[in-house]
C-alpha cells in the first residue's frame, strides 16, 4: 500500500489538473451517492489533501469527498472525455473542460458536509498527518510519551495510523535507521537525545521521500534524492558501518536494520 508521501505526491497532481476549474461532468457508481452528482455539476474543487492515507476533495459548495484507496484502488488522471483502457472498475469521475480524475477499484468513498468530515469513523481515529507542514518536534515528543503510545514497541508503534498517520513500512524502518535505534525498544526505553533523534527523523524522512523520492538531481544546490539505506536490503552493506543489513519478521511485517547501529 502507498505511504503518505506517494499519496501526498498523488493528491498533488490530482490538485494539479482540475483545482479551480468548474466541474463539467460527475458520475458515482455508488448509488448513495448519485444524488450528489447535480450538486457538483458547475463547482469548483477547491483542495485535494490526504490525511493519513485517505484524500480529501474539498469543493466550494460546502461539501468535501473522503476517499481511501485502500488496498486496490487508484486515482488516473485523463483528458476531459477520455477513459483509460484497463480492466478496473471505474467508481468515481470527476471531469472539468480539460482534465478527468478518476477514481478506479476503491470502495471507501463518501461525501461529507466539510466541516464535519473529521467526524468520519476512520479519520476521527487518526493521529496527525506525518506530513503535515505544522507538525513540530515537541508535538512528536509529546506523543511518544503520551502514555497510549510510550510502552508500545516501536516496531508496531509506527505502523499505529493514531500515533502518526501517514507512516508504513518502509518509513518505518528508514526512520528507526536514521534514528540508530532498534525496532523491539519502546519510547519509554530511550533517554532524551535518543527520543530527539527519534522525534526529528520521524519528521525528516517522510519529508524527504515526498519532496525526493522518484527524482534525480543535478547540480551540487540540488537535494540528495531519498533512498531505501536498509529497506529491502538485506545481506547489503550498511551505509553507516559496513554491517550486513538484518530482516526479520515484525507486527506481521518485513523489518530491515543493522545489527550494529541500531541497539
Amino acid at each position: 500500500m502507498p505511504e503518505g508521501p506517494e499519496i501526498r505526491r498523488a493528491a498533488d497532481a490530482l490538485a494539479d489538473a482540475v483545482v479551480g476549474a468548474p466541474l463539467a461532468r460527475v458520475w458515482f457508481a455508488f448509488e448513495e451517492l448519485l444524488p450528489y452528482a447535480p450538486l457538483l455539476i458547475g463547482q469548483r474543487i477547491e483542495a485535494i489533501t490526504p490525511h493519513g492515507k485517505a484524500l480529501l476533495t474539498r469543493f466550494d459548495n460546502g461539501l468535501t469527498m473522503y476517499s481511501h484507496n485502500q488496498l486496490y484502488g487508484v486515482w488516473r488522471i485523463a483528458a476531459a472525455g477520455e477513459r483509460p483502457r484497463t480492466k478496473r472498475s471505474l467508481r468515481v469521475a470527476l471531469e472539468t473542460a480539460d482534465h478527468a480524475i478518476l477514481l478506479y477499484s476503491a470502495s471507501d468513498v463518501s461525501l461529507w458536509p466539510t466541516e464535519r468530515v473529521h467526524e468520519h469513523p476512520f479519520l476521527a481515529r487518526l493521529g496527525p498527518d506525518v506530513l503535515d507542514p505544522e507538525l513540530d518536534r515537541d508535538t512528536v515528543l509529546a506523543r511518544l510519551s503520551d502514555r497510549r503510545f510510550a510502552r508500545r514497541r516501536l516496531a508496531g508503534l509506527l505502523l499505529d495510523q493514531a500515533f502518526l498517520a501517514g507512516l508504513g513500512n518502509y518509513l518505518r524502518a528508514e526512520i528507526l535507521w536514521q534514528a540508530r535505534i532498534a525496532p523491539t525498544l519502546r519510547p519509554v526505553d530511550l533517554d532524551d537525545a535518543q527520543r530527539i533523534m527519534l522525534a526529528d527523523a520521524l519528521l525528516d524522512v517522510p519529508r524527504h521521500s515526498y519532496r525526493t523520492r522518484g527524482k534525480r538531481g543535478r547540480g551540487r544546490l540540488q537535494e540528495t534524492p531519498f533512498r531505501f539505506r536498509v529497506y529491502g536490503r538485506d545481506n547489503q552493506p550498511c551505509p553507516r558501518c559496513a554491517t550486513p543489513i538484518a530482516r526479520s519478521e515484525l507486527g506481521g511485517r518485513p523489518m530491515f536494520t543493522c545489527p550494529d547501529c541500531q541497539r
